[in-house]
C-alpha cells in the first residue's frame, strides 16, 4: 500500500488492514484535508485489494482524535466570504460542497463492501467519533482515559458530518438528543447501554478483539441499509414520539432561550432525517449545517471557545526567552475556603503542595478540604481509592514557614487585609530562595500596593482564582507595575499545569472581571429600586444568555461582601463612587432584615432545607413599589444587562487593563458566563458593530444614567469603522516577527 504522511498501513497475514492515525506534526490527531484526503485514499485501496477482508482504524497516540480542525472551518468561511462579495449564490454552493465532504467520505466508507472496525483507545471526539459511528464495528479500550463526545454544539455548530443522523439510528431519540444538544461526554459502559459501541475490551488486546470481530464475519452493512431497518425507539410519527417531541421543544426552549441556533438545528435534524431514507438525511443535515456554519453566533464561539481559548492554553501571552519552569513545590499560606482549594487543584496535577495556616489544627482542616473532594469523585465514579491516596500524600500541612523553603512558586489565600498580607509576604519571603515567585490570591488589593511589602516586587505577581476554585476553569494573573517577566511567565506556567485558562491583566481596582460582575450585580440592584418584579430580572438575565440571575448571583458571593466592598469603595474614592439608593438597598438587606445570602439561608432568595428548591423571597416586593409587568419593556432588560457588561470591558481595554481582546472575550465567559453565544464582551460588540452599539448605549443612557456612557475608545472605533480584533489585533506581533 502507498505510504501516507498521517496513517501507516499494515495487513496481517488474515487479510485484515491496521489503519494507525499517528500525525507526525500534532499532540493529538485532528482531521484536516490532507487527513481526509489520505484516509479518502486508504478506503479506496482496502475496497479495491482482493487480499484485505477488512481494516481496523486505532490511533497511534494517547488520544484517538480530537475531531476536526475548526481552523478548517474558519478557512472554508474565509472563502465563502471572499466569494459572497462576488457571487452570494455561487458562495452558498461552495460552502454546501465543502461542508458535505467529510460525511460523504464517512459514507464511502460504510458502502465501500468491506467491513472497517474502529478501535478506540483514548479520548475520540466530534468527527472522529462520527467516523467511529460509520465504521461497521466500534469497540472501545476499558480505561478512565475514553471519553466519546460530539461537543460541536459547545462551539456554536453541531455534528455535521453523519452525527444527528447515525445517532438516533442505534439508540432512542430522546437519548440521543440528550447527547446531541449537550455535548456530554459518554464513558465507554455509557456508549455501549445506548448502543452507540458494541465491545469494550482490555486497552492491551484491544486491536486483537478488533480484528477479531472482522473474523468473526462482521457485515459490512450498516442497519439503516438493510430492509426492513426499524428505529430503536420507534418512528417519529407513534405514541413514542407524540411524548417525546412536543416536551423536547420546550425543554430546549427553556434551557437556551432561543440563543443557540445550532441546537434548534439538531432538532430539525432528527426530527426531519428520520423521516426520510438516510441519504436524504444526509443532506438535510448538510444544509443545516451550511446555515448555521453562516451563522454569528457560530463564528463568535468558533473564535472565542475554540481557537482563542486553545491559544491561551498553550500559552499565548507568555513571554518569550523564559525557561518553562518545572514545579518540584509549591507553598500556600492560608488553608481557608480558597487556599485549601488552591492546594487541592495544585495537588491534582501531582505537584507537591506545602499548606501553611496559624496553627496546625487550621492547616488540618484545609488538607481535610481536599478529602471530601475527592471522596466525593470517589462516590460519582470519577476517581478511585488510589487517586486520592495519591494526592494527599503530595499536601503537607504545616504552621511553620520555613517549611516553605525550596518552593518554586508561593501564593497567599489569607485575609482581604493589607496589614494581614503584609505579614504574610515578609515571613514568606524570609523562608524563600531569591528566584522564588511570591503570588497574591486577592481579588480587591491592587498588586503594585502589595508588592511594596516585598523585598523583590519583580517576583512578585497577581494570581487571582475564583470560587470554587475546583470548578472555576479561569485565572486572572494580574501584573504590579514592577512585575517581572519570570514571575509572568512561573504564574502562567503553574496556571497551565493545573489545566485552567490564564488570562494577564494590568493592576487595576476589581482587575478585569470583578469590575464587570460588580455592573451586573449594580443594574440588577438598580432595577430592583425601579420597581421591576425581581423574577423578572432573573428571567430576563437568563434569557439574555447569562448562566446564573445577578441576584443569585448576589447571594452566592454574599451579600454582606457587597456591602463590604460599597463601604470600602466609598472610604477610597468618597461617597459618588457608589449610588446611595444601592447602598441603602444593601444595607436593609443586611442590616435590617439579616439576608446574606446563601450562606446563611436568606439573600434575595430563601434556601430552605432540601429536596425543596430555593425561591425568590417574598419580601422583595414590599421593599418598593412594583411596577406593572405588562408596562416593562423585557428586551430592553435582558439589552441592559448585556450592554453595561459589554462597556465595562470596553473601558478596560481603553485603560489598557486588558490588552487582548481574546482574554477579555474567553475570560468573560469562562469567569461569570457572559452569554456563551455571543463569543464574550467584546465579540458582542463587534457582532453588533460599534456604531449600533453605541446608537443602544445612547439610549440607554438617556433613560438609565451614567453607566451607560460609551468610552471615547468606541467613539473613535466608530469613526474609524473599526472592530476589537482589528484595532487590538492579538496577531499582529506574530505577522511582524514573521514579515522580518
Amino acid at each position: 500500500m502507498a505510504d501516507y504522511k498521517n496513517f501507516t498501513v499494515e495487513t496481517d497475514a488474515d487479510g485484515i488492514a491496521l489503519v494507525t492515525w499517528d500525525m507526525p506534526d500534532r499532540s493529538m490527531n485532528v482531521f484536516t484535508e490532507q487527513v481526509m484526503s489520505e484516509l479518502d485514499s486508504i478506503v479506496d485501496q482496502v475496497t479495491a485489494d482482493v487480499a484485505v477482508k477488512g481494516a481496523v482504524i486505532t490511533s497511534g497516540k494517547e488520544t484517538f482524535s480530537g475531531g476536526a480542525d475548526l481552523a478548517m472551518l474558519q478557512k472554508m468561511l474565509g472563502l465563502f466570504q471572499k466569494e459572497n462579495s462576488r457571487d452570494p449564490d455561487h458562495a452558498i454552493r461552495l460552502l454546501f460542497d465543502n461542508v458535505g465532504r467529510m460525511g460523504q467520505l464517512f459514507r464511502k466508507l460504510e458502502t465501500c463492501g468491506k467491513p472497517w472496525v474502529s478501535a478506540i483507545n483514548g479520548t475520540c471526539m466530534g468527527g472522529a467519533f462520527e467516523m467511529s459511528l460509520a465504521c461497521h464495528g466500534r469497540i472501545a479500550a476499558d480505561s478512565d482515559a475514553v471519553k466519546m463526545a460530539l461537543p460541536e454544539v459547545k462551539v456554536g455548530i453541531f455534528p455535521g458530518a453523519g452525527g444527528t443522523q447515525r445517532v438516533p439510528r442505534l439508540t432512542d431519540q430522546q437519548q440521543a438528543l440528550q447527547m446531541l444538544t449537550s455535548g456530554q461526554n459518554l464513558t465507554p459502559q455509557r456508549a455501549k447501554a445506548m448502543g452507540l459501541i458494541h465491545e469494550i475490551a482490555e486497552p492491551k488486546k484491544l486491536v486483537a478483539a478488533a480484528k477479531a470481530m472482522i473474523k468473526g464475519g462482521l457485515k459490512p452493512v450498516q442497519p439503516w441499509d438493510e430492509k426492513g431497518f426499524k428505529l430503536p425507539g420507534g418512528p417519529i410519527y407513534s405514541a413514542a414520539g407524540a411524548n417525546l417531541w412536543p416536551p423536547a421543544i420546550a425543554i430546549l426552549r427553556r434551557e437556551t432561550y432561543g440563543n443557540y441556533p445550532a441546537a434548534s438545528a439538531i432538532l430539525k435534524c432528527v426530527y426531519e432525517g428520520l423521516l426520510v431514507p438516510f441519504d436524504t438525511g444526509l443532506k438535510i443535515e448538510q444544509r443545516y449545517f451550511t446555515e448555521i456554519l453562516r451563522t454569528k453566533e457560530a463564528a463568535m464561539m468558533i473564535r472565542s471557545l475554540f481557537v482563542s481559548l486553545q491559544e491561551l492554553n498553550k500559552g499565548a501571552r507568555r513571554p518569550e526567552g523564559v525557561p518553562p519552569t518545572k514545579f518540584r513545590k509549591i507553598g500556600i499560606i492560608g488553608a481557608g475556603f480558597m487556599g485549601a482549594g488552591i492546594a487541592y487543584v495544585t495537588a491534582k496535577a501531582g505537584i507537591p503542595v506545602v499548606l501553611i495556616d496559624r496553627d496546625m489544627e487550621a492547616a488540618e482542616k484545609g488538607k481535610a478540604h481536599s478529602d471530601k473532594l475527592v471522596s466525593e469523585q470517589i462516590k460519582k465514579g470519577r476517581a478511585k481509592a488510589e487517586d486520592k491516596e495519591r494526592l494527599l500524600s503530595l499536601i503537607t500541612p504545616s504552621a511553620d514557614y520555613a517549611d516553605l523553603a525550596g518552593s518554586d512558586l508561593v501564593i497567599e489565600a489569607v485575609f482581604e487585609d493589607s496589614e494581614v498580607k503584609k505579614a504574610t509576604t515578609e515571613k514568606a519571603e524570609a523562608a524563600l530562595k531569591p528566584s522564588s515567585v511570591f503570588a497574591s490570591n486577592t481579588s480587591t488589593i491592587p498588586i503594585t500596593s502589595l508588592a511594596k511589602n516585598s523585598a523583590r516586587p519583580k517576583n512578585f505577581v497577581g494570581i487571582h482564582f475564583f470560587s470554587p476554585v475546583d470548578k472555576m476553569m479561569l485565572v486572572e494573573i494580574i501584573l504590579g507595575k514592577k512585575t517581572g517577566e519570570k514571575a509572568l511567565a512561573v504564574a502562567i506556567d503553574y496556571v497551565r499545569a493545573i489545566k485552567k485558562t490564564p488570562i494577564v491583566v494590568n493592576d487595576t481596582r476589581g482587575f478585569y472581571v470583578n469590575r464587570c460582575v460588580l455592573r451586573y450585580m449594580s443594574e440588577a440592584f438598580k432595577m430592583l429600586i425601579e420597581g421591576v418584579p425581581a423574577a423578572m430580572i432573573e428571567n430576563a438575565a437568563r434569557a439574555a444568555g447569562m448562566p446564573v440571575g445577578p441576584l443569585a448571583l448576589t447571594d452566592e458571593t454574599a451579600i454582606d461582601l457587597a456591602q463590604k466592598i460599597m463601604k470600602q469603595t466609598i472610604r477610597d474614592l468618597g461617597e459618588k463612587a457608589v449610588d446611595p439608593e444601592q447602598m441603602k438597598l444593601i444595607d436593609t438587606m443586611v442590616d435590617t432584615h439579616g439576608r446574606f445570602g446563601r450562606k446563611n439561608g436568606k439573600g434575595f432568595y430563601d434556601y430552605p432545607e432540601k429536596p425543596a428548591k430555593k425561591h425568590l423571597w417574598p419580601g422583595l416586593k414590599d421593599l418598593y413599589k412594583q411596577r406593572n409587568p405588562d408596562k416593562i419593556d423585557y428586551e430592553e432588560l435582558k439589552q441592559r444587562f448585556l450592554t453595561v457588561i459589554a462597556l465595562e470591558a470596553a473601558r478596560v481595554m481603553e485603560e489598557g487593563i486588558v490588552t487582548d481582546p481574546r482574554e477579555a472575550d474567553v475570560g468573560s465567559i469562562l469567569a461569570f458566563g457572559f452569554a456563551p453565544y455571543t463569543g464574550g464582551a467584546l465579540s458582542y460588540i463587534d457582532g453588533i458593530g460599534a456604531k449600533e452599539f453605541v446608537r443602544i448605549a445612547k439610549t440607554l443612557r438617556k433613560k438609565y444614567g451614567a453607566e451607560f456612557k460609551a468610552p471615547k475608545l468606541l467613539l473613535d472605533m466608530v469613526e474609524k469603522g473599526e472592530t476589537f480584533y482589528q484595532r487590538f489585533d492579538p496577531y499582529a506581533k506574530e505577522e511582524a516577527k514573521k514579515a522580518a
